[in-house]
Formats: structure tokens, C-alpha cells, sequence
């Protein structure tokens, strides 16, 4: 598997200016991968902003979104900010995306929750189209430089359209931050999906864990927090899969090569910078 590390773009209330500082020490420390979490109704700093700064500061490391709301959005201009971003970093951004679940995560007026689902299909096809440089806005410009290339994209989400969605549009599926034991039928949902497009190879199946070394029980307040809104049972069930050992992220390594992962980022609950080496230790 591919290792890599989530920058802490949503612990609450985080300190904006750790972001940039945090990706070039977790590149210079090994990792494969600098990923985000993405909510809009939580004080954090949004996915695109994190993966802009890691790229302006960063050389070699991937960028995942895992997930940005893309519903959320309206689609040319998601678009654009995600070719400049992968611009930026040199054609290192994998988009990570998910319609979304929390109503108050859809603050732009006529991007609600409902018919979220369709209006996302319809929303790929505009990326598409805004990525080969055609025009925009009824116009002769485009949105977005000539040799922009089309990011590569990765789903999330439990229902069968995003199965379908993941197998039609993207290179791979991304799990929930659950144990591998609630994690592996989702792989499975994706394989199977990614056969029945008939396509060639296998998914890239990438696996979100939470982890907290410094102060594993601050880490755990914060996811507990963060999911919250989704319910005391989820939020509780989440926070207690926080890996605050080395034991316990040794374990999160095995079960998830035991069921197929390609990927794993450990999602920070904390701010503390010193994590990174704390992780790296122990998964390096």
C-alpha cells in the first residue's frame, strides 16, 4: 500500500498557517500522499485552499480530496479551481469526491441536498468539458489554460449510484473512516461495479483512518465533534477508531492490506505538527 497523511484542514478551529508547514514536513518526511477532509458548515479551512497551499510548498507528494462535497459547488467553477490546483502542483492532484449528506454543508443558494445525486452526473460531464478547454459562460474564452489536463477523480458514498458513478468516471473508490471490517463490502460494492463498466485492471481502493499520537484523547474529542452532525452513534463509532498507538496503527495497516486497499491516509485528529514524525515512525 501507499501511505500517506491528511493535512488538518478540519480539525476545529485550526490554525490556517500550519497547512502549508504541514505538507512540506510530511513531504520531507516520506509520505506518498497529503490529503484533505472536506466540510463547508464546520470552522475549517476547504479542501481547495489546503491542496492549493500543499501544492505551491510541495514537489513530489499526491493530493487527495477525500471527499470534497462536490455538490456543493457550481460545477465550472469547481472545475477551474481544481485544474488550477493541479496546475500548481504539477499535475499531482486525484480528486477525491461525494455528493454529500449533511444539509447545512449546502450553502450556495440553488445547490441544496435535494436532486443532488443527478445534478452531480450532470456536473462531471461539465467538468469535462471546462478540462478540454471549451468554452464557458456562453463566451469564446475558456476557463482554464491550454494543456490543462482532466484530474483524475476517485468517489465516495455508500448508495449504488456512486458505485456506478466511481466505475463510469473515475480510477478508484475511497472507504469511509471506519474499520476495515465495515470498510470491505464498500471495496467489494466497488470491484464489482468497476467489472460490470467493464473496465480494464482493478479500482484504486483508498482507506481513511484517524489517528492521534500526541494527545490521543484530544484527537478523539475532535472527531467525535466533527461527526457530530451525522449522530451521537456515528460520531461516537469514528472517534473510537482513532489509532492514539503504535499498536494500534499497526493493525490498521494489516487489516486494510487484508482486504484489498491500495491506498491508506492517516487523517490527523490534531493540529500538532509533531505527529507527522510520530506516524512516520511507525508506517514508514
Amino acid at each position: 500500500m501507499r501511505i500517506g497523511i491528511g493535512m488538518p484542514n478540519q480539525v476545529r478551529n485550526v490554525r490556517p498557517s500550519i497547512i502549508p508547514a504541514w505538507a512540506e514536513r510530511a513531504e520531507d518526511a516520506g509520505f506518498a500522499i497529503l490529503g484533505t477532509v472536506g466540510r463547508n458548515a464546520y470552522p475549517g479551512v476547504a479542501d481547495t485552499v489546503a491542496l492549493a497551499a500543499a501544492a505551491a510548498v510541495t514537489s513530489r507528494t499526491e493530493l487527495i480530496s477525500g471527499v470534497l462535497l462536490g455538490a456543493t459547488w457550481p460545477a465550472p467553477l469547481l472545475a477551474k479551481e481544481l485544474a488550477g490546483i493541479d496546475g500548481i502542483s504539477g499535475g499531482r492532484l486525484t480528486v477525491g469526491l461525494g455528493v454529500g449528506v449533511r444539509e447545512d454543508d449546502f450553502l450556495a443558494d440553488g445547490y441544496g441536498p435535494r436532486g443532488r445525486g443527478a445534478r452531480f452526473d450532470r456536473d462531471l460531464e461539465v467538468f469535462r468539458e471546462v478540462w478540454r478547454g471549451e468554452p464557458v459562460g456562453g463566451g469564446p474564452n475558456a476557463a482554464v489554460p491550454e494543456g490543462t489536463r482532466e484530474v483524475p477523480m476517485l468517489f465516495g458514498g455508500f448508495a449504488p449510484a456512486a458505485m456506478d458513478r466511481m466505475a463510469r468516471w473515475g480510477q478508484g473508490y475511497i472507504g469511509g473512516s471506519l474499520p476495515a471490517s465495515f470498510v470491505g463490502p464498500t471495496f467489494d460494492a466497488a470491484s464489482d461495479a468497476w467489472q460490470r463498466a467493464g473496465r480494464d485492471g482493478t479500482p484504486r481502493l483508498v482507506a481513511l483512518v484517524y489517528f492521534a499520537l500526541g494527545d490521543g484523547e484530544a484527537g478523539k474529542r475532535n472527531i467525535y465533534d466533527y461527526y457530530l452532525s451525522s449522530g451521537e452513534e456515528m460520531a461516537t463509532q469514528v472517534a473510537a477508531g482513532v489509532c492514539d498507538s503504535p499498536a494500534k496503527l499497526e493493525e490498521a495497516l494489516s487489516s486494510f492490506a487484508d482486504i484489498g486497499a491500495t491506498d491508506i491516509v492517516f487523517n490527523s485528529g490534531t493540529d500538532d505538527a509533531d505527529d507527522i514524525k510520530r506516524l512516520a515512525d511507525v508506517v514508514l
